[in-house]
This record gives C-alpha cells, structure tokens and sequence, in this order.
C-alpha cells in the first residue's frame, strides 16, 4: 500500500486515477463478503493495491489495469493491517484480462483472477450476484462502492474497509472523460457531492440492490465526482465463457 502511487503511475495513463472511497463510512465489519484486497507485484518489481470482488469459489472480477507479474488475493478480511482469523489469502493461478481492453482509453477495463485454489464459503467470505447481459444501469439509481483506498487526495489508504453511496450519473455527465463509451462504462458519482470513489480502490465492485453493477476503473486526479466505472452487463457472456474454459 505504501507503494500504492507507483502502481498507479505505472498501470494509469497520464492524468487518470485509480479510485477509492472520499466522504463515505466504514463498512460494518464482514458485512460485504464478497469483497477482495489485491496485493499486487508490477512487472518492474513495484508493489502495490486494488480492490476486487468474488464471483464464484475460484474467480475474483477486477480492473485490468491493476495486472501485475504477482497477485494475492485476501478474501475475509476488514481490517487489511491485521491477520484476522476470518481472512483467506489465495495466491492468482492466471489473470485473464478481457481481449478488448486498451490501456491508453481505459475501455473494457475488466480482468478476472484464477485463484490457485477455490475459496471456502463462510460467513465473512461469499460470492456476489452478477447482472444479466439485458440488465443495464440507468441514470438516476443510488448504488455503492467499497474499498480500501484513499479517504482524500491527500490521505493515506485506508486500512479498514469503507463504502459511499453513489448516484448513477447521466452520460453527459462524463463529457470531459474523453473517452467515455455510456455502452461499456457507468458514470457515477453526482458533481454537487463530495462522495467519490478514489486511489487505491481500482478493481472494486459497483453495488446496486445487492448485485454487482459495475468496476470501479477511473476519476479526475483531484477526485471530484464523477468517476468512470467498467458497466459489467456487456461482459457477462464473456465473463461466463471464461469461467467455463477455466474451471477445474
């Protein structure tokens, strides 16, 4: 986490900014167990963190800008400091970055992790929900993200894990955002609120009505809302796909 920022200059382009949690609330502890800490290696050796998600007993969803030459995976966990008796760490087997995905754009920014063995279904570790490929998220909806990065531009990550109730923005709102795609990218975050995903949160889920919506993929360097997100419906056949070649 300490080398958070070199991640960042590493896998973003100029002027992009991995995402995390500004104006939010800590979590209730275990109250979201399909949460994932990524401690990631970079391909020169730097270390750093994102956040991720459990989509069945073998496979975690992240962004793929958070790839690096070494992944673990912490499911369980609240407090990222600590060894709680209800974390598991599994190393990554194999990071499947969708085909598509084009680091100077940040579109089809989605990966999923292999993990070298299936997790154990307890309470402080479970899967999250999936979107049909038809289930697309309109403008409008309160939905959450969670995380343990940043709580201010300035601010350290966080250890404890936070989320922020987020609005689903209109895609005008994302007009600055260059590159902005309203059929594989949610905007979100209303600009009149001081409530953002920030750094250190890359890779986390989009919650809305207990299923995963979206992938936290990137924001403004100074944080204000709103932030792009990778929309998850447009992927699930490949999502499916992968999972089914993959699974042993």
């Amino acid at each position: 986490m300490k080398a958070l920022l070199f991640l960042l200059a590493l896998l973003l382009p100029p002027g992009a900014g991995a995402e995390e949690i500004i104006g939010g609330v800590e979590s209730k502890p275990h109250s979201r167990p399909y949460m994932a800490y990524l401690e990631i290696t970079t391909e020169r050796g730097y270390t750093g963190s994102c956040g991720g998600f459990l989509i069945n007993q073998q496979f975690v969803m992240t962004a793929a800008h958070c790839k690096g030459r070494k992944i673990t995976v912490t499911l369980g966990a609240h407090d990222v400091s600590k060894t709680e008796s209800t974390q598991q760490k599994i190393k990554v087997k194999k990071q499947i970055v969708h085909p598509n995905y084009n680091f100077y754009s940040n579109l089809h920014d989605i990966m999923l992790l292999k993990l070298e063995k299936k997790a154990t279904v307890t309470p402080a570790v479970d899967v999250i929900s999936l979107p049909a490929p038809s289930d697309f998220i309109e403008p409008g909806k309160m939905c959450r993200a969670a995380g343990w990065g940043r709580t201010g531009v300035l601010e350290p990550t966080s250890d404890l894990l936070r989320e922020v109730k987020l609005r689903i923005m209109d895609k005008t709102a994302c007009k600055n955002y260059w590159h902005y795609n309203y059929d594989f990218q949610v905007c979100v975050g209303s600009p009149t609120k001081i409530r953002s995903a920030y750094k250190g949160d890359s890779g986390g889920p989009l919650l809305c009505a207990g299923v995963a919506h979206g992938i936290v993929s990137y924001g403004r360097g100074d944080a204000k809302p709103p932030a792009v997100f990778t929309r998850i419906s447009p992927y699930v056949p490949w999502i499916k796909k992968v999972i089914k070649e993959d699974s042993s």
